[in-house]
């Protein structure tokens, strides 16, 4: 079904705070709503069933009414909630052909393998997106990139990097310093990828404007994230209480992406890793997008990849002594290092 909707008279002005940047807020009625908008002038094309014509029509014109002032990121949410069901996620036939492109410092970036178009794709059009794969595939550099170009095009106010404070298989103790050095070292990487797509003078006065913000994940308890791009890195190692405290503090206007890799969690073993659970419970739900890597996505050296592949072959747990340990002694035997019990 087609029909056409016109203000007579429109003002241009409330117009276009209607439509959105790039008409942005028309496109967020289409997915919520089940049709199809086209604008030219003050006159709208809609096309969908009828029910969903007749909710978008109702909602348009309360967006007018409203856009005498610029219609905001919340505004448009909760007249989405009034007027129709939450948004679905879009399917790989809606999704645009051609690669994503970038605008970071680095001219013309773009996702190297078809899982990191997919995923660019899904950061752009859902409101949380999981990036689950192995060392090397772009998960965590792809994600800033994104932050970094939504916080170029003002789609955002501000970007939030975070990660769990968890050492890698060893305890490194108390380390010296205020709070800020006692995280630094967590938190580097997400440092690495700023200043690569950012440069370090521009990083540098975005902290101190506040425009970008690193914490641990233990200090996002509590707080809610509007306006905002938000990335949970390393989340193999977020707990499961952790990982629905960080889900759940996503406000109006933001947009989440959570990276790991399952294959390296330096959790207890006790404790299981909420990136796993969350995989498993959030399948399937609407506004929520995956993306699983794997070694054919690694963009690092060659090697790397080959490493990936070896592990993932090899049987868990399966690990053989070396040949001299085996000529020194048998799987009888006692470990001549093992300091004796008395």
């Amino acid at each position: 079904m087609i029909r056409r909707h016109a203000f007579d008279g429109a003002d241009n002005q409330r117009l276009a705070q209607l439509c959105g940047p790039l008409d942005g807020h028309l496109r967020q009625i289409e997915a919520a709503l089940g049709v199809t908008l086209a604008r030219r002038d003050a006159s709208f094309r809609i096309e969908g069933p009828r029910d969903g014509i007749e909710r978008t029509v109702r909602l348009l014109d309360r967006l007018y009414d409203a856009a005498r002032h610029p219609v905001t990121a919340r505004a448009l949410q909760l007249a989405l909630l009034e007027f129709g069901p939450a948004a679905p996620a879009p399917t790989e036939a809606a999704a645009a052909d051609g690669p994503v492109v970038l605008h970071t410092r680095h001219a013309g970036l773009a996702g190297r393998t078809p899982r990191q178009t997919q995923y660019l794709r899904q950061m752009l059009a859902h409101d949380i997106t999981f990036g689950i794969g192995p060392a090397g595939t772009g998960k965590t550099f792809l994600a800033v990139a994104c932050a970094v170009d939504a916080l170029e095009r003002h789609g955002v106010q501000r970007i939030v990097l975070t990660r769990p404070a968890v050492e890698a298989g060893e305890r490194l103790g108390f380390l010296p310093g205020d709070l800020a050095q006692k995280v630094d070292p967590y938190l580097r990487p997400l440092y690495d990828a700023l200043y690569d797509l950012m440069g370090p003078d521009r990083v540098a006065r975005a902290f101190e404007k506040g425009l970008i913000e690193i914490a641990p994940l233990a200090f996002m308890r509590g707080r809610t994230l509007n306006h905002a791009f938000v990335i949970l890195d390393e989340a193999q190692n977020a707990t499961r209480e952790q990982m629905k405290m960080f889900l759940t503090r996503i406000g109006f206007g933001s947009r989440c992406v959570v990276t790991g890799d399952v294959s390296q969690i330096d959790l207890p073993a006790a404790a299981p890793s909420g990136l796993v659970e969350a995989a498993e419970v959030l399948h399937g739900v609407a506004g929520i997008a995956f993306t699983h890597f794997t070694a054919a996505d690694v963009v690092r050296h060659p090697l790397v990849a080959r490493i990936v592949d070896a592990y993932e072959r090899w049987p868990s747990g399966a690990l053989r002594p070396s040949p001299s340990e085996g000529a020194r002694f048998g799987p009888g035997d006692p470990d001549p290092k093992r300091p004796r019990g008395r």
